[in-house]
């Protein structure tokens, strides 16, 4: 629900400088090849609405609610001038993973790997992490299911890749009682890799229903599905655990959040993940938020005007985006 100092936008001032546009992948993710988000302005910046198309409303009117708290709200004061970045690297064959990693530029100290892709199979993902950890002897390494395992597979694929000495697995599993499950398991094998909760986090009515439970040893806080930083900050506190923040395949806009959770908080042990910029081919500024030896600058985003006219979306798609803009809207309106 929003909170008493976050105001909502009448709805046309939302629509007054709402862009629709559509941004390149430079490799398919979550099935996309093209990111389809909105950009709008107000008084304190811009502010990105940018859900996947198969979340219902209430769940993306927080993503809305973030938007508006950067562009009408702003950010917290940070303490810290620039925050740690890992890569990521998408489920591709290991053989496109020097590809993918010569996106960023520089060193790179941290690497996200997705593992458990549909139609793939243990022996890609171990492949995929071996090209990895080939290539960067020396990074840390954690890996993403994104809930597609279930427990006897997720212990089964996290001893084989162990091997690589992972900093820990995201979200192996989908459930808050899974997750503790396999954490126990995994311990009892004598497997050290940390469990870090994502969708039990970021989908959950209750996000903190996993740190009850002793479920997870880090949570994964993304600013969009929380709506905004500061209910971020506030359930990273509350949670008591380490937190990786991380973005959910943002143009710098939401990007620029991203970066503002995590200069905020008063630690921050692990990279982030918020280089997804290197994934995509195109953006709404001439300087995007891309790492450069590992870190990405706190500072603001100058969204060009000429790079938005060049992605619009038009038609059918921009009617949709617009139209759901004003449904979540109402649903953010009325809380």
């Amino acid at each position: 629900m929003p909170t008493p100092n976050l105001l909502v936008p009448p709805l046309a001032d939302l629509l007054a400088s709402a862009h629709v546009v559509s941004l390149p992948m430079r490799v398919t993710f979550r099935g996309v090849t093209q990111r389809e988000t909105v950009v709008f302005r107000g008084p304190a910046g811009w502010g990105e609405f940018g859900p996947f198309p198969e979340y219902e409303d209430a769940e993306a009117s927080q993503w809305l609610r973030a938007g508006i708290e950067a562009a009408w709200q702003g950010f917290p004061e940070p303490v810290r001038d620039r925050v740690p970045v890992n890569a990521t690297v998408p489920a591709v064959p290991a053989e496109r993973v020097p590809e993918v990693l010569g996106g960023y530029a520089g060193q790179v100290h941290a690497v996200k790997i997705k593992v458990a892709e549909r139609g793939q199979g243990l022996a890609d993902d171990v492949a995929r992490v071996a090209a990895v950890r080939h290539l960067l002897p020396d990074a840390e390494l954690r890996v993403d299911a994104n809930t597609g395992w279930d427990e006897d597979t997720a212990v089964a694929a996290l001893g084989a890749l162990s091997e690589f000495d992972l900093a820990y697995a995201e979200q192996p599993v989908a459930s808050v009682e899974g997750l503790a499950s396999v954490r126990r398991r995994l311990r009892d094998n004598g497997v050290g890799t940390l469990i870090a909760a994502d969708e039990s986090v970021r989908k959950a009515e209750d996000p903190l229903a996993v740190a009850r439970a002793g479920a997870a040893d880090l949570i994964v806080v993304k600013v969009a599905p929380l709506g905004g930083v500061r209910r971020a900050l506030d359930i990273v506190a509350q949670a008591g655990l380490p937190a990786v923040v991380s973005s959910a395949i943002d143009s710098s806009v939401g990007i620029r959040a991203g970066v503002a959770l995590a200069a905020a908080l008063p630690e921050l042990p692990y990279a982030c993940g918020l280089g997804t910029l290197s994934l995509m081919t195109a953006d709404v500024t001439g300087e995007p938020l891309r790492p450069v030896d590992g870190f990405l600058p706190v500072r603001d985003v100058a969204v060009d005007e000429a790079l938005l006219a060049q992605h619009a979306v038009t038609g059918e798609r921009r009617d949709w985006w617009l139209d759901r803009l004003r449904r979540t809207h109402a649903v953010l309106a009325a809380q």
